[in-house]
């Protein structure tokens, strides 16, 4: 019985107890003034239990404090004499659940000084007649009250026993929990410098001759990686060691990202529907690092079991005083959960198919992470979902708005009416033709656009003709139909935009716009600015491919193998770099060259990268070279970033080397003259 039934039970009995004595004390004309004083008690033990409002042992105090007094009241009275003994047993039997054995030992005294009492009340008052019944039914009575004593000191003996071993068995559990933690964690770590091996040189070497082998070497590389940071997510969150990074971001970048990560060109049976409502603000503040995880998550798990039909993403904001709720869902026409499964998810490992020969991998740990990164920012998860019937999950994360300009504008010069042209008997699953609907309906109310829609040439041309017609966006099903009829309409001035699935054949000499699927907002308030001299997207012309010819490199790692992919991967942006095994070397070679950029590994055996930093720091304010350091290690856990920037290091890189993350970092750090572009990517393009 846990603590606080314990205390229900006990104030129960007290409370049977009082009535009774209160009834006892009117039939036998006790004192007048004490039942009153008895149920104000019993309202009082019951306020404190229902209010909690002290602490528990002074609750308990005064429970046993005011039975106590109960017990004496009513034990004093001469005609309780026989009954002393039965109501100490029950009190003494409800407060041994307290587990406390002065309790017991002070219900035991009170008992022997009441009968103490009755002994001189009844010599003095005459009231018995001590023959040897008498006497025998009070040494019967004293025998049960000391036999009920010892009996509670063994129960609670036991009790305590069992409590102890339940306690020493969860502290197990959790010490085996911890190891299994500390041992995940740090195969974790050692395993992410092979991978970054793997992953470097088959970057490396694609970039040089492209090859389906090495792809396929990159992409198990990739998912290996991603695998390996998902268990030292999972390890964070179980601790709660999870740490947020917070920066600036912008949702159309975000969204980009997470377009060409899952364009689903290898799952062409798949449709992906992305819905990002154009007033949602253009610049965040948030963990970008686990919002892309958080998509990465939700998408592979939808992907992985959806056979038919598609994905549909949606991205709004709900405005609140703090800034915005970042809202996201996922929806997709698989297979489904039950709720039994929402409810595992919720609380750990959760794996869909656990049969051995299940047709789909993973290692069951995807939507946990996901609970516990939106937890951590402050937000919630909901599950909707039915077997057979497939699943959306909705997340709310709070966001600070740095930039609260829509992410997408129309130009004001635009005109016309934009037709959506679609045959809805070309969808088998109706949920996806419901999906390209919602995108569109939300996307001509982000835009105040005049949105029609047709379902088959006729009602396409009778619209041209009706109305004020400039843009005509369709599916690639929809123009192999009659591809003439959309060269004619092309040359009565209308904008064609064909929404193409990979590998499609361009016929030559077209006007027509071709997008490669999926369709989504940023793709089309480009053409629909297209011409206006507005390209309607609050990201800044992003550059082209970005170099950084003759910053030269220092790398100090102890893997010859991380050396040779590092210096690779630098070699690819014009640097020049050069290598040391050790905090010692990088320290003489700093000394006799001058320096860019130092990365430093972490752990190194004899002097380590924090105190190799801070020498080298120490000797440049001497010598006048300040180079930028950042630390590249294979350390990645969550608190990593913060440990080195507070140490003193200039910027932080996890092993296997993200290339967007490396260029921004460099980016940011190196000054503006060793930073150039090739070129630039034009939005109205």
């Amino acid at each position: 019985m846990n603590r606080a039934r314990a205390d229900r039970f006990i104030i129960f009995i007290v409370t049977l107890a009082c009535i009774a004595f209160t009834a006892e004390s009117i039939l036998m004309r006790w004192e007048y003034w004490v039942p009153p004083l008895l149920i104000a008690g019993i309202g009082a033990l019951w306020a404190l239990h229902i209010t909690q409002r002290s602490d528990e042992k002074y609750r308990e105090a005064f429970y046993f404090i005011y039975s106590g007094l109960l017990v004496f009241f009513h034990g004093v009275h001469e005609t309780s004499f026989f009954d002393v003994s039965l109501v100490v047993t029950l009190f003494m039997a409800a407060f041994s659940l307290l587990d406390k054995y002065y309790v017991i030992t002070i219900v035991l005294i009170e008992y022997f000084i009441i009968m103490a009492i009755q002994m001189v009340l009844q010599l003095t008052g005459g009231y018995t007649d001590f023959d040897k019944l008498q006497i025998s039914r009070v040494c019967l009575h004293i025998g049960v009250v000391v036999g009920m004593y010892f009996l509670c000191r063994l129960m609670i003996a036991n009790r305590l026993a069992a409590e102890d071993s339940m306690r020493r068995k969860e502290d197990r559990l959790k010490d085996n929990d911890a190891d299994t933690d500390d041992f995940l964690s740090n195969v974790s770590h050692e395993l992410r410098t092979p991978i970054n091996v793997v992953n470097g040189m088959s970057s490396i070497f694609l970039k040089n001759n492209e090859s389906s082998e090495v792809e396929l070497i990159r992409s198990a590389g990739i998912r290996l990686s991603n695998q390996i940071e998902d268990i030292l997510d999972f390890t964070e969150i179980k601790r709660k060691e999870n740490i947020l990074e917070e920066e600036k971001y912008m949702a159309t970048s975000l969204i980009n990202d997470i377009v060409v990560m899952y364009g689903l060109s290898d799952r062409p049976d798949l449709e992906l529907i992305v819905d990002l409502d154009p007033k949602v603000p253009s610049m965040l503040k948030g963990d970008i690092k686990k919002l892309h995880k958080i998509f990465r998550h939700l998408l592979d798990n939808s992907i992985k079991f959806t056979k038919t039909g598609g994905v549909y993403i949606r991205v709004f904001v709900l405005r609140r005083d703090y800034g915005v709720n970042l809202e996201i869902e996922v929806s997709d026409t698989g297979v489904g959960m039950s709720r039994k499964d929402i409810a595992l998810a919720s609380n750990g490992f959760y794996q869909a198919n656990k049969e051995r020969n299940r047709e789909v991998g993973g290692i069951g740990i995807g939507l946990p992470i996901v609970y516990g990164f939106v937890h951590a920012m402050g937000g919630f998860v909901k599950i909707e979902s039915k077997k057979g019937a497939g699943t959306t999950v909705h997340l709310s994360i709070p966001q600070e708005v740095l930039d609260p300009t829509p992410s997408l504008n129309l130009s004001p010069d635009f005109w016309g009416d934009v037709v959506f042209y679609v045959r809805p008997e070309k969808y088998k699953i109706p949920q996806l033709r419901e999906y390209y609907k919602t995108m569109a309906v939300n996307l001509a109310k982000g835009f105040n656009l005049h949105l029609l829609s047709a379902a088959n040439p006729q009602e396409l041309e009778r619209l041209v003709e009706d109305r004020n017609v400039s843009h005509i966006f369709m599916g690639q099903e929809e123009y192999e139909e009659d591809p003439s009829l959309f060269g004619m309409l092309k040359e009565k001035g209308i904008s064609i935009t064909v929404s193409v699935r990979p590998k499609f054949e361009i016929p030559r000499g077209s006007e027509v716009t071709f997008l490669p699927k999926p369709l989504y907002a940023l793709p089309i308030v480009r053409v629909l600015n297209r011409g206006t001299g507005f390209s309607g997207i609050s990201d800044e012309e992003k550059p082209g491919r970005i170099t950084f010819d003759g910053v030269r490199v220092l790398v100090v790692d102890d893997e010859p193998m991380n050396l040779v992919v590092e210096t690779g991967i630098f070699r690819e942006y014009g640097m020049i770099s050069e290598t040391a095994e050790s905090g010692k070397e990088a320290i003489d070679k700093f000394l006799s060259n001058e320096y860019d950029v130092i990365f430093m590994d972490h752990m190194m055996p004899g002097m380590d990268g924090v105190e190799a930093m801070k020498r080298i720091k120490d000797l440049s304010k001497d010598i006048k070279k300040v180079p930028v350091m950042i630390a590249l290690t294979a350390n990645a856990l969550s608190d990593a970033k913060e440990m080195f920037m507070k140490e003193g290091f200039d910027g932080f890189i996890a092993k296997p080397v993200d290339i967007e993350e490396f260029e921004r970092i460099l980016e940011n750090l190196l000054p503006h003259e060793l930073v150039s572009h090739e070129g630039r990517v034009d939005h109205n393009a």
